[in-house]
């Protein structure tokens, strides 16, 4: 008979893998969104940031959000989660010190991914990172998820894309999927015939992975967001017995 041990005597739960840091925003998630839990064949945990707007993280990049997103991934840890992911690239910039601040694995943002691909890629491809806000996404982004200027990417935003813009970055409310994967891909087919050594494709933003299939379609790259993320290292936290036939 299986035995089985108390891990913690805080919470009276178990079985939920991935956590979830999320920015304290208010608009739709559809399907596929990092935000929306139908998303995973899996269970994930949510925790709101509170305070860390849209605004304060990716305009003003406010130094004091640290301690929020710190005190967020350490009562998931005590939560029992075995990973803990973002839902915004932007948090790239507190992952070092989040992951320093736990005893789990931490990836909280999409870009986490880029040195990966970059080192899969033929020769002298680039990966193509499509972002909510390409002036916002700095050096400092890059320097704290291990892409080094000896990578080559490209970035385009969504920031001039009206129903993006005022859907997610305004937070009017409502959502047009429709429109929101049409100016998508309209970026995404720019990006390519723009660089034809484009290798693939990087969504940085975790708004963006539901429309990851349609830019494939118009690209014909492999594309990497969230979800892809989220997926491996679920697949590597939560690993199953293979049985069958020889």
């Amino acid at each position: 008979m299986a035995r089985y041990k108390v891990r913690s005597r805080t919470r009276s739960w178990d079985g939920v893998p991935i956590g979830i840091l999320i920015l304290d925003a208010c608009y739709p998630c559809i399907p596929g969104n990092v935000g929306n839990a139908t998303t995973y064949d899996f269970p994930v945990r949510y925790k709101e940031v509170s305070g860390a707007s849209s605004e304060k993280l990716i305009n003003q990049r406010d130094p004091s959000l640290l301690a929020l997103f710190i005190d967020a991934a350490q009562e998931l840890e005590r939560e029992g989660v075995r990973a803990i992911t973002g839902a915004c690239g932007f948090m790239a910039l507190f992952q070092r010190q989040v992951a320093q601040a736990v005893h789990i694995p931490v990836f909280i943002s999409s870009l986490l991914q880029v040195p990966f691909v970059h080192r899969i890629l033929p020769p002298g491809r680039s990966v193509g990172i499509i972002t909510a806000n390409k002036a916002q996404l700095t050096s400092e982004h890059f320097e704290s998820v291990g892409i080094t200027p000896d990578m080559p990417v490209v970035v385009y935003g969504m920031e001039d894309q009206d129903e993006f813009r005022t859907s997610i970055l305004d937070e009017k409310g409502t959502l047009d999927s429709d429109l929101i994967e049409k100016e998508v891909c309209g970026v995404a087919s720019r990006m390519k015939e723009e660089n034809p050594n484009l290798g693939a494709v990087l969504l940085e933003c975790s708004d963006l992975p539901p429309y990851a299939a349609a830019i494939q379609k118009v690209t014909d790259l492999p594309v990497f967001d969230f979800i892809t993320m989220i997926n491996h290292v679920h697949s590597a936290v939560c690993r199953t017995r293979y049985s069958g036939f020889m």
